[in-house]
Protein backbone atom coordinates (compact mmCIF):
# COMPACT_ATOMS: atom_id res chain seq x y z
CA UNK A 1 0.00 0.00 0.00
CA UNK A 2 1.42 3.41 -0.71
CA UNK A 3 1.81 5.73 1.92
CA UNK A 4 -0.79 8.31 2.99
CA UNK A 5 0.68 11.53 3.89
CA UNK A 6 -0.93 13.63 6.35
CA UNK A 7 -4.79 13.61 6.22
CA UNK A 8 -4.36 12.04 9.77
CA UNK A 9 -8.16 13.45 10.89
CA UNK A 10 -9.38 12.44 7.66
CA UNK A 11 -8.33 8.65 8.53
CA UNK A 12 -9.17 8.54 12.11
CA UNK A 13 -12.64 9.79 10.82
CA UNK A 14 -12.79 6.82 8.12
CA UNK A 15 -11.75 4.29 10.79
CA UNK A 16 -14.19 5.29 13.29
CA UNK A 17 -16.78 5.03 10.90
CA UNK A 18 -15.81 1.64 9.86
CA UNK A 19 -16.10 -0.14 13.11
CA UNK A 20 -19.19 1.57 14.22
CA UNK A 21 -21.45 -0.96 13.63
CA UNK A 22 -24.31 0.68 11.43
CA UNK A 23 -24.71 1.29 7.51
CA UNK A 24 -23.14 4.69 6.56
CA UNK A 25 -23.66 6.59 3.61
CA UNK A 26 -20.44 8.75 3.25
CA UNK A 27 -19.83 11.14 0.78
CA UNK A 28 -16.39 12.77 0.18
CA UNK A 29 -15.98 15.47 -1.68
CA UNK A 30 -13.59 18.59 -3.14
CA UNK A 31 -11.18 20.06 -5.51
CA UNK A 32 -9.99 18.01 -8.29
CA UNK A 33 -6.54 16.88 -7.96
CA UNK A 34 -6.66 16.93 -4.21
CA UNK A 35 -6.37 13.32 -3.57
CA UNK A 36 -9.84 12.16 -2.64
CA UNK A 37 -9.94 8.93 -4.37
CA UNK A 38 -5.82 7.92 -3.24
CA UNK A 39 -7.25 8.83 0.45
CA UNK A 40 -10.40 6.11 0.18
CA UNK A 41 -8.74 3.76 -2.06
CA UNK A 42 -5.30 3.37 -0.38
CA UNK A 43 -6.96 3.51 3.08
CA UNK A 44 -9.68 0.66 2.20
CA UNK A 45 -7.24 -0.91 -0.12
CA UNK A 46 -7.58 -4.67 1.27
CA UNK A 47 -11.07 -4.21 2.68
CA UNK A 48 -12.84 -3.07 -0.02
CA UNK A 49 -15.79 -5.03 -1.69
CA UNK A 50 -16.87 -3.27 -4.73
CA UNK A 51 -14.62 -0.73 -6.20
CA UNK A 52 -15.91 1.73 -9.38
CA UNK A 53 -14.93 4.76 -11.13
CA UNK A 54 -16.96 6.66 -13.66
CA UNK A 55 -15.79 7.23 -17.17
CA UNK A 56 -15.73 10.66 -17.65
CA UNK A 57 -18.34 12.43 -19.74
CA UNK A 58 -16.60 15.20 -20.90
CA UNK A 59 -13.52 12.88 -22.83
CA UNK A 60 -14.74 11.33 -26.13
CA UNK A 61 -17.91 10.24 -25.29
CA UNK A 62 -20.86 10.74 -27.51
CA UNK A 63 -24.35 11.67 -25.31
CA UNK A 64 -26.27 9.10 -27.52
CA UNK A 65 -23.46 6.33 -26.19
CA UNK A 66 -22.96 7.91 -22.72
CA UNK A 67 -25.83 5.75 -20.54
CA UNK A 68 -24.55 2.49 -22.30
CA UNK A 69 -21.05 3.07 -22.03
CA UNK A 70 -21.22 3.89 -18.10
CA UNK A 71 -23.54 0.56 -17.87
CA UNK A 72 -20.66 -1.32 -19.46
CA UNK A 73 -17.67 -0.01 -17.77
CA UNK A 74 -19.86 -0.26 -14.23
CA UNK A 75 -20.78 -4.55 -15.52
CA UNK A 76 -16.82 -4.28 -16.13
CA UNK A 77 -16.30 -3.89 -12.19
CA UNK A 78 -19.26 -6.46 -11.00
CA UNK A 79 -17.41 -8.99 -13.39
CA UNK A 80 -14.55 -8.20 -11.60
CA UNK A 81 -15.82 -8.94 -8.42
CA UNK A 82 -17.25 -12.04 -9.33
CA UNK A 83 -20.63 -11.32 -10.63
CA UNK A 84 -21.74 -13.72 -12.73
CA UNK A 85 -24.32 -12.01 -15.49
CA UNK A 86 -22.27 -11.84 -18.54
CA UNK A 87 -24.66 -9.19 -20.43
CA UNK A 88 -24.51 -5.66 -19.32
CA UNK A 89 -27.40 -4.43 -17.50
CA UNK A 90 -29.64 -2.25 -19.49
CA UNK A 91 -30.73 0.63 -17.12
CA UNK A 92 -29.42 1.68 -13.58
CA UNK A 93 -31.71 -0.09 -11.92
CA UNK A 94 -30.74 -3.40 -13.15
CA UNK A 95 -26.77 -2.52 -12.56
CA UNK A 96 -28.12 -1.63 -8.64
CA UNK A 97 -29.59 -4.66 -8.53
CA UNK A 98 -26.87 -7.18 -9.46
CA UNK A 99 -24.97 -5.04 -7.07
CA UNK A 100 -26.84 -5.91 -4.15
CA UNK A 101 -26.87 -9.63 -5.38
CA UNK A 102 -23.19 -9.19 -5.27
CA UNK A 103 -22.52 -8.02 -2.00
CA UNK A 104 -25.00 -10.69 -0.73
CA UNK A 105 -23.63 -13.32 -2.49
CA UNK A 106 -19.89 -12.48 -1.08
CA UNK A 107 -21.10 -11.04 2.49
CA UNK A 108 -18.39 -12.95 4.71
CA UNK A 109 -19.41 -11.62 7.73
CA UNK A 110 -16.71 -8.15 8.23
CA UNK A 111 -17.72 -4.68 6.92
CA UNK A 112 -18.49 -4.28 3.39
CA UNK A 113 -16.86 -1.28 2.12
CA UNK A 114 -18.80 -0.37 -1.28
CA UNK A 115 -16.55 2.80 -3.03
CA UNK A 116 -17.75 4.32 -6.07
CA UNK A 117 -15.70 7.42 -7.64
CA UNK A 118 -16.90 9.83 -9.67
CA UNK A 119 -19.94 9.62 -8.69
CA UNK A 120 -21.65 12.57 -10.43
CA UNK A 121 -20.08 11.25 -13.68
CA UNK A 122 -22.49 8.60 -13.75
CA UNK A 123 -25.52 10.94 -14.07
CA UNK A 124 -25.56 11.41 -17.51
CA UNK A 125 -28.58 12.92 -19.35
CA UNK A 126 -31.84 10.95 -18.95
CA UNK A 127 -29.98 8.20 -17.72
CA UNK A 128 -32.53 7.58 -14.39
CA UNK A 129 -29.33 7.50 -12.47
CA UNK A 130 -30.33 9.63 -9.36
CA UNK A 131 -33.58 7.60 -8.82
CA UNK A 132 -31.62 4.02 -9.22
CA UNK A 133 -28.98 5.18 -6.76
CA UNK A 134 -31.68 6.32 -4.14
CA UNK A 135 -33.30 3.47 -4.19
CA UNK A 136 -30.44 1.30 -4.09
CA UNK A 137 -29.64 3.16 -0.70
CA UNK A 138 -33.40 3.30 0.88
CA UNK A 139 -34.66 -0.30 -0.47
CA UNK A 140 -31.70 -2.13 0.40
CA UNK A 141 -28.58 -0.09 1.46
CA UNK A 142 -29.92 1.71 4.81
CA UNK A 143 -30.73 -1.62 6.24
CA UNK A 144 -27.30 -3.22 6.04
CA UNK A 145 -25.91 -2.82 9.25
CA UNK A 146 -22.73 -4.21 7.81
CA UNK A 147 -22.55 -1.98 4.85
CA UNK A 148 -20.49 1.14 4.52
CA UNK A 149 -21.25 2.93 1.13
CA UNK A 150 -18.50 5.83 0.19
CA UNK A 151 -19.07 7.77 -2.87
CA UNK A 152 -17.03 10.46 -4.07
CA UNK A 153 -16.74 13.33 -6.78
CA UNK A 154 -14.57 16.43 -8.14
CA UNK A 155 -17.84 17.55 -9.40
CA UNK A 156 -18.59 19.37 -5.84
CA UNK A 157 -21.98 20.93 -7.16
CA UNK A 158 -23.05 18.28 -8.07
CA UNK A 159 -22.14 16.69 -4.98
CA UNK A 160 -24.16 19.61 -3.18
CA UNK A 161 -27.49 19.91 -4.94
CA UNK A 162 -28.17 16.64 -5.39
CA UNK A 163 -26.72 14.50 -2.09
CA UNK A 164 -25.81 17.02 1.03
CA UNK A 165 -28.99 19.08 -0.10
CA UNK A 166 -31.15 16.68 -1.64
CA UNK A 167 -34.89 17.47 -1.10
CA UNK A 168 -36.16 14.09 -2.81
CA UNK A 169 -35.31 10.51 -1.99
CA UNK A 170 -32.03 11.17 -0.54
CA UNK A 171 -33.29 13.78 2.11
CA UNK A 172 -30.97 13.30 5.36
CA UNK A 173 -29.91 10.13 4.80
CA UNK A 174 -26.02 10.94 4.32
CA UNK A 175 -24.72 9.82 7.77
CA UNK A 176 -21.33 11.64 6.99
CA UNK A 177 -19.90 14.29 4.82
CA UNK A 178 -15.91 14.84 4.52
CA UNK A 179 -14.74 17.60 2.41
CA UNK A 180 -11.08 17.18 1.15
CA UNK A 181 -9.06 20.45 1.36
CA UNK A 182 -5.88 21.20 -0.23
CA UNK A 183 -2.90 20.13 1.96
CA UNK A 184 -1.70 23.13 4.82
CA UNK A 185 1.80 24.07 4.98
CA UNK A 186 2.61 22.00 8.12
CA UNK A 187 1.10 18.81 5.65
CA UNK A 188 2.75 19.65 2.57
CA UNK A 189 6.39 19.65 4.75
CA UNK A 190 5.45 15.92 5.77
CA UNK A 191 5.15 15.46 2.22
CA UNK A 192 7.82 16.89 1.09
CA UNK A 193 10.34 15.15 3.20
CA UNK A 194 8.70 11.44 2.07
CA UNK A 195 9.57 12.58 -1.09
CA UNK A 196 13.09 13.43 0.14
CA UNK A 197 12.81 16.92 -1.16
CA UNK A 198 14.91 19.46 1.12
CA UNK A 199 13.46 23.31 1.01
CA UNK A 200 13.88 26.35 2.67
CA UNK A 201 11.47 28.58 4.11
CA UNK A 202 11.40 30.57 0.85
CA UNK A 203 11.28 27.86 -1.44
CA UNK A 204 8.64 25.95 0.79
CA UNK A 205 6.46 29.04 0.52
CA UNK A 206 6.72 29.65 -3.26
CA UNK A 207 5.43 25.79 -3.92
CA UNK A 208 2.29 26.50 -1.94
CA UNK A 209 2.05 29.90 -3.79
CA UNK A 210 2.44 27.62 -7.21
CA UNK A 211 0.54 24.61 -6.57
CA UNK A 212 -1.74 25.51 -3.34
CA UNK A 213 -0.98 22.33 -1.84
CA UNK A 214 -2.66 20.00 -4.14
CA UNK A 215 -0.90 16.49 -3.45
CA UNK A 216 -0.96 15.46 -7.59
CA UNK A 217 1.27 18.31 -8.70
CA UNK A 218 3.66 18.23 -5.85
CA UNK A 219 4.05 14.51 -6.48
CA UNK A 220 5.84 15.54 -9.74
CA UNK A 221 8.63 17.14 -8.10
CA UNK A 222 12.01 16.16 -8.48
CA UNK A 223 14.19 15.78 -5.81
CA UNK A 224 17.83 17.33 -6.24
CA UNK A 225 16.79 20.20 -8.83
CA UNK A 226 16.12 23.56 -8.02
CA UNK A 227 12.85 25.08 -7.64
CA UNK A 228 13.43 26.86 -11.29
CA UNK A 229 14.56 23.82 -12.98
CA UNK A 230 11.23 22.11 -11.38
CA UNK A 231 8.69 24.92 -12.67
CA UNK A 232 10.75 24.53 -15.75
CA UNK A 233 9.86 21.18 -16.56
CA UNK A 234 6.20 21.10 -14.83
CA UNK A 235 5.22 24.10 -16.68
CA UNK A 236 7.52 25.26 -19.54
CA UNK A 237 9.52 22.92 -21.29
CA UNK A 238 7.56 20.95 -24.67
CA UNK A 239 6.29 18.02 -22.54
CA UNK A 240 5.46 19.61 -19.60
CA UNK A 241 3.45 17.71 -17.36
CA UNK A 242 1.36 20.60 -16.11
CA UNK A 243 1.54 22.76 -19.50
CA UNK A 244 -2.07 21.26 -20.61
CA UNK A 245 -3.59 21.23 -16.41
CA UNK A 246 -5.80 24.26 -16.90
CA UNK A 247 -7.75 23.30 -19.86
CA UNK A 248 -7.97 19.73 -18.56
CA UNK A 249 -9.23 20.90 -15.46
CA UNK A 250 -12.18 22.45 -16.58
CA UNK A 251 -12.89 20.18 -19.43
CA UNK A 252 -13.23 17.51 -16.61
CA UNK A 253 -15.60 19.25 -14.37
CA UNK A 254 -18.15 21.22 -16.73
CA UNK A 255 -20.12 20.34 -19.61
CA UNK A 256 -19.52 23.58 -21.03
CA UNK A 257 -16.47 24.67 -19.93
CA UNK A 258 -15.96 27.83 -21.80
CA UNK A 259 -17.69 30.33 -19.57
CA UNK A 260 -16.11 29.04 -16.11
CA UNK A 261 -12.97 29.93 -18.17
CA UNK A 262 -13.34 32.93 -19.15
CA UNK A 263 -14.80 33.96 -15.26
CA UNK A 264 -11.55 32.63 -13.85
CA UNK A 265 -9.40 34.60 -15.84
CA UNK A 266 -11.33 37.59 -15.33
CA UNK A 267 -11.07 37.26 -11.95
CA UNK A 268 -7.49 36.39 -12.64
CA UNK A 269 -6.40 40.15 -13.29
CA UNK A 270 -7.78 42.03 -9.82
CA UNK A 271 -6.83 41.26 -6.47
CA UNK A 272 -9.86 42.23 -4.70
CA UNK A 273 -12.09 40.40 -6.73
CA UNK A 274 -15.51 41.67 -8.76
CA UNK A 275 -18.79 42.10 -8.34
CA UNK A 276 -21.20 39.94 -9.76
CA UNK A 277 -22.29 42.96 -12.17
CA UNK A 278 -18.76 43.02 -12.91
CA UNK A 279 -18.51 39.42 -13.79
CA UNK A 280 -21.66 39.68 -16.07
CA UNK A 281 -20.81 43.13 -17.92
CA UNK A 282 -16.98 41.91 -18.11
CA UNK A 283 -17.58 38.45 -19.78
CA UNK A 284 -21.15 38.78 -21.27
CA UNK A 285 -22.65 35.89 -19.76
CA UNK A 286 -26.23 36.86 -18.45
CA UNK A 287 -26.75 38.20 -15.27
CA UNK A 288 -29.46 35.38 -14.35
CA UNK A 289 -29.15 31.86 -13.18
CA UNK A 290 -26.53 31.13 -15.83
CA UNK A 291 -23.88 33.03 -14.10
CA UNK A 292 -25.61 32.07 -10.57
CA UNK A 293 -24.60 28.49 -11.57
CA UNK A 294 -20.94 29.51 -12.98
CA UNK A 295 -20.20 30.96 -9.67
CA UNK A 296 -21.90 28.64 -7.39
CA UNK A 297 -19.67 26.32 -8.88
CA UNK A 298 -16.59 27.61 -8.84
CA UNK A 299 -17.00 28.77 -5.10
CA UNK A 300 -17.82 24.87 -4.15
CA UNK A 301 -14.86 23.84 -6.06
CA UNK A 302 -12.60 26.44 -3.76
CA UNK A 303 -11.45 27.98 -6.89
CA UNK A 304 -13.01 31.34 -5.73
CA UNK A 305 -14.28 32.40 -2.80
CA UNK A 306 -16.99 35.06 -1.97
CA UNK A 307 -16.93 38.47 0.60
CA UNK A 308 -18.05 41.19 1.43
CA UNK A 309 -15.45 44.17 2.16
CA UNK A 310 -15.55 45.69 5.70
CA UNK A 311 -18.25 47.73 6.17
CA UNK A 312 -19.79 47.00 2.93
CA UNK A 313 -23.36 46.90 1.43
CA UNK A 314 -25.08 44.02 -0.24
CA UNK A 315 -23.92 45.22 -3.75
CA UNK A 316 -19.96 45.30 -2.83
CA UNK A 317 -20.22 41.61 -2.31
CA UNK A 318 -17.50 40.43 -4.67
CA UNK A 319 -15.61 37.15 -6.14
CA UNK A 320 -12.21 36.73 -6.03
CA UNK A 321 -10.00 34.08 -7.24
CA UNK A 322 -8.27 31.82 -4.79
CA UNK A 323 -6.81 28.83 -6.27
CA UNK A 324 -3.11 29.30 -6.13
CA UNK A 325 -2.19 26.91 -9.48
CA UNK A 326 -4.91 29.15 -11.54
CA UNK A 327 -3.27 32.35 -10.16
CA UNK A 328 -0.03 31.10 -11.49
CA UNK A 329 -0.81 29.52 -14.15
CA UNK A 330 -2.80 32.79 -15.77
CA UNK A 331 0.51 34.69 -14.61
CA UNK A 332 2.76 32.91 -16.47
CA UNK A 333 1.49 29.82 -18.42
CA UNK A 334 -1.33 30.71 -20.18
CA UNK A 335 -1.07 31.87 -23.63
CA UNK A 336 3.23 31.60 -23.10
CA UNK A 337 5.35 30.72 -26.19
CA UNK A 338 8.20 29.09 -25.05
CA UNK A 339 11.57 29.10 -26.93
CA UNK A 340 14.33 28.52 -24.85
CA UNK A 341 15.41 26.56 -22.14
CA UNK A 342 15.54 28.31 -18.10
CA UNK A 343 12.12 29.86 -19.26
CA UNK A 344 11.05 30.92 -15.83
CA UNK A 345 14.80 32.25 -14.74
CA UNK A 346 14.24 35.16 -16.93
CA UNK A 347 11.40 36.51 -14.60
CA UNK A 348 13.62 36.52 -12.11
CA UNK A 349 13.79 40.36 -10.38
CA UNK A 350 10.91 41.60 -12.72
CA UNK A 351 7.79 43.29 -11.42
CA UNK A 352 5.71 41.19 -12.93
CA UNK A 353 6.97 38.41 -10.68
CA UNK A 354 7.74 40.85 -7.40
CA UNK A 355 3.47 41.63 -8.23
CA UNK A 356 2.57 37.60 -8.65
CA UNK A 357 4.42 36.72 -5.48
CA UNK A 358 2.28 39.81 -3.31
CA UNK A 359 -0.76 38.44 -4.69
CA UNK A 360 0.06 34.95 -4.35
CA UNK A 361 1.46 35.25 -0.20
CA UNK A 362 -1.48 37.37 0.13
CA UNK A 363 -3.75 34.15 -0.85
CA UNK A 364 -1.87 31.99 1.00
CA UNK A 365 -1.84 33.73 4.14
CA UNK A 366 -6.03 33.75 3.81
CA UNK A 367 -5.61 29.59 3.57
CA UNK A 368 -3.67 29.51 6.87
CA UNK A 369 -6.36 31.77 8.49
CA UNK A 370 -6.25 29.06 11.50
CA UNK A 371 -2.59 29.32 11.67
CA UNK A 372 -2.23 33.01 12.00
CA UNK A 373 -5.08 32.51 14.78
CA UNK A 374 -3.22 30.73 16.72
CA UNK A 375 0.30 32.46 16.22
CA UNK A 376 -1.93 35.30 17.26
CA UNK A 377 -3.12 33.90 20.00
CA UNK A 378 -6.74 33.89 19.64
CA UNK A 379 -7.66 30.25 18.44
CA UNK A 380 -10.77 30.30 20.84
CA UNK A 381 -12.00 33.70 19.60
CA UNK A 382 -15.10 33.87 16.57
CA UNK A 383 -13.39 36.10 13.99
CA UNK A 384 -14.00 36.97 10.54
CA UNK A 385 -11.33 38.02 7.91
CA UNK A 386 -12.12 40.30 4.97
CA UNK A 387 -11.03 43.26 3.14
CA UNK A 388 -11.12 46.78 3.82
CA UNK A 389 -11.53 49.11 0.76
CA UNK A 390 -11.95 52.97 1.19
CA UNK A 391 -14.59 54.85 -0.77
CA UNK A 392 -13.73 58.23 -2.19
CA UNK A 393 -16.34 61.18 -3.02
CA UNK A 394 -15.73 60.52 -6.90
CA UNK A 395 -16.60 56.45 -6.40
CA UNK A 396 -12.62 55.65 -6.34
CA UNK A 397 -10.84 53.42 -4.62
CA UNK A 398 -8.54 55.15 -1.58
CA UNK A 399 -6.24 53.29 0.98
CA UNK A 400 -7.28 49.33 1.04
CA UNK A 401 -6.39 46.65 4.32
CA UNK A 402 -5.42 43.77 2.06
CA UNK A 403 -6.29 41.38 5.08
CA UNK A 404 -8.87 42.70 8.17
CA UNK A 405 -8.92 40.33 10.82
CA UNK A 406 -12.65 41.79 12.79
CA UNK A 407 -12.42 39.95 16.37
CA UNK A 408 -15.01 39.46 18.74
CA UNK A 409 -12.60 40.48 21.41
CA UNK A 410 -13.37 43.49 20.53
CA UNK A 411 -9.77 43.76 18.44
CA UNK A 412 -9.49 44.50 14.86
CA UNK A 413 -6.21 43.45 13.19
CA UNK A 414 -5.29 44.69 10.32
CA UNK A 415 -2.53 42.75 8.36
CA UNK A 416 0.18 43.79 5.93
CA UNK A 417 1.72 41.02 4.07
CA UNK A 418 5.56 40.83 3.27
CA UNK A 419 6.79 38.04 1.13
CA UNK A 420 10.83 38.55 1.20
CA UNK A 421 13.82 36.68 1.18
CA UNK A 422 15.56 37.48 4.87
CA UNK A 423 14.17 39.68 7.67
CA UNK A 424 11.80 42.76 6.93
CA UNK A 425 12.99 46.43 7.74
CA UNK A 426 10.56 48.91 8.22
CA UNK A 427 11.84 52.52 7.39
CA UNK A 428 10.80 56.16 8.35
CA UNK A 429 8.27 56.78 5.27
CA UNK A 430 6.08 53.33 6.15
CA UNK A 431 6.12 53.69 9.36
CA UNK A 432 4.34 57.38 8.78
CA UNK A 433 2.63 55.12 6.22
CA UNK A 434 1.28 52.47 8.33
CA UNK A 435 0.08 54.78 10.90
CA UNK A 436 -1.89 57.10 8.68
CA UNK A 437 -3.69 53.97 7.14
CA UNK A 438 -4.45 53.15 10.90
CA UNK A 439 -6.19 56.50 11.39
CA UNK A 440 -7.82 56.58 8.34
CA UNK A 441 -9.13 53.43 8.65
CA UNK A 442 -10.73 54.14 11.91
CA UNK A 443 -12.18 57.76 11.16
CA UNK A 444 -13.85 55.98 7.93
CA UNK A 445 -15.20 52.87 9.75
CA UNK A 446 -15.99 54.55 13.15
CA UNK A 447 -14.86 51.72 15.18
CA UNK A 448 -14.61 51.65 18.93
CA UNK A 449 -12.69 48.35 18.54
CA UNK A 450 -8.92 48.52 19.26
CA UNK A 451 -7.12 48.78 16.21
CA UNK A 452 -3.41 46.67 15.75
CA UNK A 453 -1.01 46.34 12.84
CA UNK A 454 0.12 42.79 12.27
CA UNK A 455 3.01 42.04 10.10
CA UNK A 456 3.33 38.93 7.90
CA UNK A 457 5.97 37.82 6.79
CA UNK A 458 8.74 35.06 5.90
CA UNK A 459 11.77 35.48 8.24
CA UNK A 460 10.26 38.00 10.67
CA UNK A 461 10.85 41.61 11.56
CA UNK A 462 14.13 43.69 11.79
CA UNK A 463 14.18 45.68 15.13
CA UNK A 464 14.66 49.36 14.54
CA UNK A 465 13.56 52.90 15.35
CA UNK A 466 10.35 52.20 13.40
CA UNK A 467 9.40 48.12 13.64
CA UNK A 468 7.47 49.19 16.92
CA UNK A 469 4.32 50.22 14.66
CA UNK A 470 3.24 46.24 14.73
CA UNK A 471 1.97 44.86 17.57
CA UNK A 472 2.46 41.50 16.43
CA UNK A 473 4.70 39.63 14.18
CA UNK A 474 3.76 36.94 11.95
CA UNK A 475 6.85 34.52 10.15
CA UNK A 476 6.44 31.13 7.74
CA UNK A 477 7.22 29.26 10.79
CA UNK A 478 4.22 30.26 13.07
CA UNK A 479 2.59 29.69 9.32
CA UNK A 480 3.98 26.09 9.05
CA UNK A 481 3.21 25.29 12.80
CA UNK A 482 6.38 25.16 13.83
Amino acid sequence: MDKIIARKREQQELEKLYYDGRPEFVVVYGRRRVGKTFLIREYFRDRLSFYHTALSPYDDIEAESALERQLFNFHSSLLKYGGEDFIPPVDWMEAFERLEALLEKNRTGRRMVVFIDELPWLDTQKSGFLPAFEHFWNGWGAGQDDLMLIVCGSATSWIEDKLLNNVGGLYGRMTYQMKLSPMTLSECVEFYADRGLELSLYDQLQYYMIMGGIPYYMSMLSPGKSLAANVDLLFFNKESRLRDEFDRLFNSLFRNPDHYKSVIRLLGRKRIGYTRKEIAESTGIPYGGGLTKIMKSLEANDFVMLYKPFGGSRDDVRYKLTDPFLMFYLNFVDGAKVTTDGYWSQFENTPKLYAWRGFAFENLCFCHMSEIKRALGISGVYSESSVWIQRGEDGRRGAQVDMLIDRADRVIDLCEMKFTEGEYSVDKDEDLALRNRRQVFMGETRTRKAVHLVLITTYGLVRNRWSSVYQNVITAEDLIGQ
